[in-house]
Formats: structure tokens, sequence, C-alpha cells
């Protein structure tokens, strides 16, 4: 749609949707029946510095790019970046809500949920079905197993086992922060 930017060598499969303003920067790979709304960013630069002795920040390229497989939607207003080298990829199925940061190298497993302002640092691989509630976010360099939920605004600090729900910073089983979140409750009565 109007205003929407197509880099160089990018390419989108057949009935996607590409909304107004959305960015897709050069040699990224849109797959089929995609959905990505306004002002969405694809294959922006990760944020990756080198860091001289006298503490100076000197840019790492990003020579990488990014790959979306079939029937992804996007949310408004997310980043996706591209990868140092190889590609960041999501996986077919997944539903990214708006403002949401992918780091480069990140790979997010099939139809996976990533709900509004979560963060994922870079080198975080998703297995499938992942859900990642509204404002959670992941240190780089993680695994989170299949079928994983992570709480709103739970911070993945370590790998996860599959299948299970976790909760607070740093992330605990979800039925272990509710009976710690009820002691606290218990200890503020006294």
């Amino acid at each position: 749609m109007s205003g929407a930017y197509i880099g160089d060598d990018a390419k989108i499969g057949e009935n996607s949707i590409i909304y107004p303003n959305v960015v897709i920067y050069h040699e990224c790979i849109i797959g089929n029946r995609c959905i990505i709304h306004a002002n969405t960013v694809i294959g922006s630069d990760g944020f990756g510095y080198a860091h001289t002795k006298i503490g100076e920040h000197i840019k790492i390229y990003q020579n990488g790019n990014v790959v979306i497989e079939d029937d992804v939607e996007i949310g408004s207003n997310t980043s996706i970046d591209r990868a140092v080298f190889n590609s960041t990829i999501i996986k077919s199925g997944t539903k990214i809500d708006n403002l949401v940061q992918i780091s480069h190298n990140t790979i997010i497993g099939e139809n996976s949920i990533i709900a509004g302002q979560t963060g994922i640092a870079g080198s975080t691989v998703l297995g499938k079905n992942v859900t990642m509630a509204a404002q959670s976010g992941a240190v780089g360099h993680i695994k989170i197993a299949d079928f994983t939920t992570i709480a709103a605004r739970g911070g993945v600090t370590k790998n996860t086992e599959a299948g299970k729900t976790y909760s607070g910073f740093p992330i605990m089983e979800h039925k272990t922060w509710l009976k710690l979140q009820a002691k606290l409750a218990r200890l503020l009565k006294s």
C-alpha cells in the first residue's frame, strides 16, 4: 500500500499484504499470505557494536537478512533486525503483535504468539508454539522450548523446559510465582 518501501532484491510471496509505510530492507524474504501492518520495519541493522580500549563504539555491519515464512502476521510498529550473518527467521503461522522488537539472528518457531511490547534479544531461539505475553522479554543466546508460555512482564534469562508456563523476573514456574506473590501479600498484612 501507499508509502511502503521494498528494498533491492527483496522477495514477497503471493497474496501477502504490505500496509502503508512498511519498510522491507534489501534481500529480505516474505512468504505467501503474510500480513505486515503499517510502519513495521523488516531487515534494519541489529544493535551490534565492538568496543575499543578507549570506550568508542564501532559498528558491526549486519550482512544477513530476514526470512519470514508463510502465513505470518506482524502488527504495526514492529522491528525485526537482519542477521549479522545468515538469517533472522520467523517461521510459518507465527503471529506478532504491535510494538515488538526482534533482534538479529533470532529464530521464532512455527505458530508462536508474540504479544505487544515484547523484546527478544539477539540469537534467541524460540521453539514452536511459544507464547510470549505482553511486555515480556528474553535475553540473548538462550532457547525457549516448544509450547512454553511466558506470562506478561516475564523476564527470560535462561533456557526453558517444553510445555511449561513461567512468570516473574527472573522467570520461575508460574505456580511457584503465584505462591510467592501470596506469601508476599500475607507478609504485608502482618
